[in-house]
């Protein structure tokens, strides 16, 4: 999938600022597509190009004119053609495994402390999920979009607790491996 893809679904629901769509990246997009402001400008600015989108000025006092973005009949075409591509599993690329990996050639005191600190940062995103979802279920009656805006944190939400639960798991077998290490050591068992 393209950012550019992503910046047209966002579009869809609603013309926006380029500021506007990052923010909806990290409000409710961010949990499986990540895109800093500038990748969202230099996109905007590919697809003014190939005619997906097009942009109204917005006068502003005191600040440069607005750009208020809008999916045109090309851009929806293209949401759509690659709306039919089947899509294909994300390939892993993780430090924390090439470093769970290397872990028998290196001091365990590091790789506990990384796990720890990795942890943390899954349990962190993991609660801020669980915090909208909370708000999301408390809507009566939501509208078909906010629905499928629900579906995309709810595997936020496992990605996340999977995470908390596999650096458990990793940490319960490294230090019981510390604790066999010190018993053999003392002689004790």
């Amino acid at each position: 999938m393209a950012l550019a893809h992503t910046i047209l679904t966002v579009l869809s629901a609603s013309p926006c600022s380029g500021y506007d769509i990052s923010k909806r990246f990290d409000e409710g997009v961010g949990c499986y597509w990540k895109a800093s402001q500038q990748q969202i400008y230099r996109e905007l600015g590919k697809m003014e190009q190939q005619g997906w989108v097009e942009f109204e000025l917005i006068p502003q006092e005191g600040k440069p004119d607005k750009k208020v973005y809008c999916v045109t009949e090309i851009g929806q075409q293209e949401l759509h053609r690659w709306y039919l591509e089947p899509t294909e599993p994300t390939p892993i690329r993780e430090d924390l495994l090439v470093k769970v990996l290397a872990g028998a050639f290196m001091p365990p005191d590091l790789l506990l402390a990384e796990l720890k600190r990795r942890r943390q940062c899954h349990l962190a995103q993991l609660q801020q999920y669980q915090a909208k979802a909370t708000a999301y279920q408390a809507i009566p009656h939501p509208p078909v979009q906010e629905q499928y805006r629900y579906l995309t944190l709810r595997r936020g939400i496992h990605y996340e607790q999977d995470w908390v639960n596999w650096c458990d798991e990793v940490l319960a077998v490294l230090q019981a491996e510390d604790k066999d290490e010190r018993c053999q050591v003392t002689g004790d068992r």
